[in-house]
C-alpha cells in the first residue's frame, strides 16, 4: 500500500485533497494547484483572484457561492458521493495541515456525504 504523503499544498481550492486521488498517486495528475489545464474552474479562477489557497480562507460560506454550488458542482457530488463543503468547513476548524493529515491518514480524497 502506497504511503500517501501528508501535505496542505495538496488541497485543491475547492477542499479536495488531492494527495489521496488515484491519478495524482499514479503520476497521472499534478493536482490541483499546479495544474495549468484547469483554468476553466471557476472555484480555481475565484481563489487566485481573493489570493486565497482555497475556499476555506474566503469569508462567503462555500453554500452560498455561485461558484461552488453549481451544476457541474452538484453533479459531481452526487456520482462521487462527495461533500465539498464539509471539507471546507473542516478545513476552517481544524487548519489545512490538520485536515491534510486526517484525508492522508484515511487514504480520503473527499468527505462522504
Amino acid at each position: 500500500m502506497e504511503n500517501i504523503e501528508v501535505n496542505k499544498d495538496l488541497i485543491a481550492y475547492c477542499g479536495l485533497y488531492c494527495g489521496s486521488c488515484r491519478q495524482y498517486l499514479a503520476k497521472k495528475c499534478v493536482g490541483c494547484m499546479k495544474n495549468e489545464k484547469a483554468a476553466w474552474c471557476k472555484i480555481r479562477t475565484c481563489c487566485q483572484e481573493k489570493q486565497i489557497s482555497n475556499c476555506a480562507g474566503c469569508e462567503m460560506d462555500a453554500g452560498d457561492c455561485k461558484h461552488y454550488t453549481n451544476l457541474i458542482s452538484k453533479a459531481f457530488s452526487y456520482l462521487f458521493n462527495s461533500n465539498r463543503p464539509a471539507c471546507v468547513r473542516m478545513i476552517k476548524e481544524v487548519g489545512e495541515e490538520a485536515f491534510a493529515a486526517k484525508m492522508a491518514q484515511e487514504r480520503l480524497q473527499t468527505l462522504k456525504r
